[in-house]
């Protein structure tokens, strides 16, 4: 089904919508009319045309549906559903609440807080292809979702650095993150260990990340130390033109407290270039206002997400799928 001939939806525009390489960031979708507003009338025309919205995510990374009448998880979930996806369980250090079937609270981390930009559970062996986010709260100020072009870094710091990225590339990465001995939701990464890897036995616990490809160290603390490498600087994926994206979390992981970002061999990362990489991932950065009844479709495998800090109230669901 080609651009234009999906009549179900009229093509529209948000602030601060980005021309990437000949495609719009993120992609708008509106009712075509306004008696089709209606969360029927989006859950019928969806179901009809998936096929052609997973194509536009996919072409565009980002695909935005607004306009619509979408009030309550319940619903979200059923839009989630309506693709067919397989659901994948989030694994990672973000405090987030089970709301309904497949639908979860995004990162509960404190709303002052910048969650600093990534690719969903990008260390893990499995990583989610599509991220689909539900504004149901928007924030007063801020608490923007970002979205960075993944292929533009590597471009740009290809360019700038190309023997760091070469040393990098062809050594691999080497990462360490501490899951604390138990919850603490004054923290962005507070997540306990027990939480993280869904159980309460540490020998099991440890099972589930050997199974996810990490090394685990117990601490005398009592919290959790692992250890994933080697890890890719970049990964190229099939129907993406090729493009070469930033897939790792060296920026989010570099010299922080509870986490590191090395080579393998483990030798430091410069400084500099870790600075310089922020910049440009900020500079390449695409941002909107929230919405209410907003439905966000990210491509994983293409954009880096995070979150502005927001004045309460903000509430933004996710569902993350194969």
């Amino acid at each position: 089904m080609e651009f234009n001939s999906c009549k179900e939806f009229k093509i529209g525009k948000c602030e601060g919508q980005k021309e990437v390489d000949g495609e719009t960031i993120p992609l708008v979708l509106n009712p075509p009319q306004a008696n089709k507003a209606d969360f029927e009338s989006l859950l019928l025309a969806l179901k009809k045309n998936h096929d052609w919205l997973d194509q536009m995510i996919i072409k565009h990374s980002a695909v935005l549906l607004r306009g619509y009448d979408v009030s309550k998880a319940e619903e979200f979930n059923d839009i989630v559903e309506a693709f067919g996806w397989e659901d994948i369980r989030y694994v990672g250090p973000a405090p987030r609440t089970h709301i309904y079937k497949r639908i979860w609270t995004a990162n509960e981390g404190p709303l002052s807080e910048f969650i600093y930009y990534h690719h969903e559970m990008v260390l893990i062996k499995e990583y989610p292809k599509r991220v689909i986010l539900y504004c149901e709260i928007p924030p007063p100020e801020g608490g923007e979702t970002p979205i960075v072009p993944s292929f533009k870094v590597t471009e740009r710091m290809v360019k700038e650095f190309p023997k760091e990225v070469e040393e990098m590339e062809k050594k691999g990465l080497k990462y360490t993150f501490t899951a604390l001995s138990k919850n603490d939701t004054s923290s962005m990464r507070g997540r306990g260990w027990q939480d993280t890897f869904g159980s309460s036995d540490p020998i099991e616990a440890e099972k589930r990340a050997n199974a996810l490809g990490m090394d685990v160290e117990w601490l005398p603390n009592g919290a959790m130390k692992t250890i994933l490498g080697p890890r890719g600087l970049t990964k190229v994926f099939d129907g993406r033109k090729g493009r070469r994206m930033w897939f790792n979390t060296v920026v989010g992981m570099h010299g922080k407290e509870h986490s590191s970002a090395l080579m393998a061999d483990g030798t430091e990362i410069a400084e500099n270039v870790v600075k310089r990489c922020q910049e440009i991932i900020e500079e390449e950065s695409i941002q909107f206002k929230w919405e209410k009844g907003d439905v966000l479709f990210l491509d994983n495998y293409a954009l880096l997400h995070g979150r502005r800090p927001s004045l309460p109230p903000r509430r933004v669901l996710v569902a993350t799928c194969k």
